[in-house]
């Protein structure tokens, strides 16, 4: 496993590349191909969304990315939220009317989910599908939750995509729900502890084959919208 070295923030200079990795790390995601099916709209509108649902994160520095901008998560620190009027945007902008009411649906249930209590909240991480199965989206992973357990706080998401509830499970989240309604495909919350509290242990530093890793590869929306 590469060292935690290879991790660091996303800055102005590389945050148009970080997006794109995420576009292409969600190219084959279910709920974001049920939201933009056409290559050309998804194209379009996925790096909005990324901006809207994650990029807050550049602003507080917690957008991490690995060496050569391979992989990238967008972290959301404890009460930092997601531009919920630039999301409003796209969907009235972008979305086929025949699945607005879904959406809404999706977005309120998302809202439901949120723990009340202050959280770290992960809505994209997202490898580049040419550096598959290497491991990165559990570095990230490991990167990041290490300063949650040491802050003694919780972490959330939402899994667009049922292959990759096994890769969060062997990272401590807990299944708490699922988000379905009319022709969408499942969102899944998903909740973790901090590595202190009791019954949640964390899953830092257990040992983990390279095809456990390569769940880690593709993507997770973890947030819809």
């Amino acid at each position: 496993m590469r060292a935690e070295s290879d991790i660091k923030c996303a800055n102005a200079n590389n945050r148009a590349s970080a997006v794109w990795t995420m576009v292409l790390g969600f190219a084959a995601d279910p709920l974001m191909r049920w939201s933009w099916p056409d290559a050309r709209q998804y194209v379009q509108s996925m790096p909005q969304f990324i901006n809207a649902c994650g990029g807050r994160a550049f602003e507080h520095g917690t957008a991490y990315i690995t060496r050569g901008i391979r992989a990238a998560a967008l972290w959301l620190p404890p009460g930092v939220q997601q531009d919920e009027a630039a999301l409003d945007e796209i969907m009235a902008q972008s979305l086929s009317p025949r699945i607005t009411e879904d959406m809404a649906h999706l977005r309120r249930g998302m809202a439901e989910h949120h723990p009340p209590e202050p959280h770290w909240y992960l809505p994209l991480i997202a490898t580049d599908p040419n550096w598959a199965g290497e491991g990165l989206g559990t570095l990230l992973m490991q990167y990041a939750l290490q300063q949650c357990d040491e802050e003694g706080i919780t972490a959330y998401l939402e899994s667009s995509n049922p292959e990759h509830i096994p890769f969060y499970q062997r990272h401590g989240f807990k299944v708490i729900g699922e988000i379905q309604h009319g022709s969408s495909p499942p969102l899944t919350p998903m909740l973790r502890k901090a590595a202190s509290s009791k019954g949640w242990p964390s899953a830092l530093g257990q040992p983990e084959s390279r095809a456990a890793a390569a769940a880690d590869a593709r993507s997770h929306n973890p947030a819809l919208l």
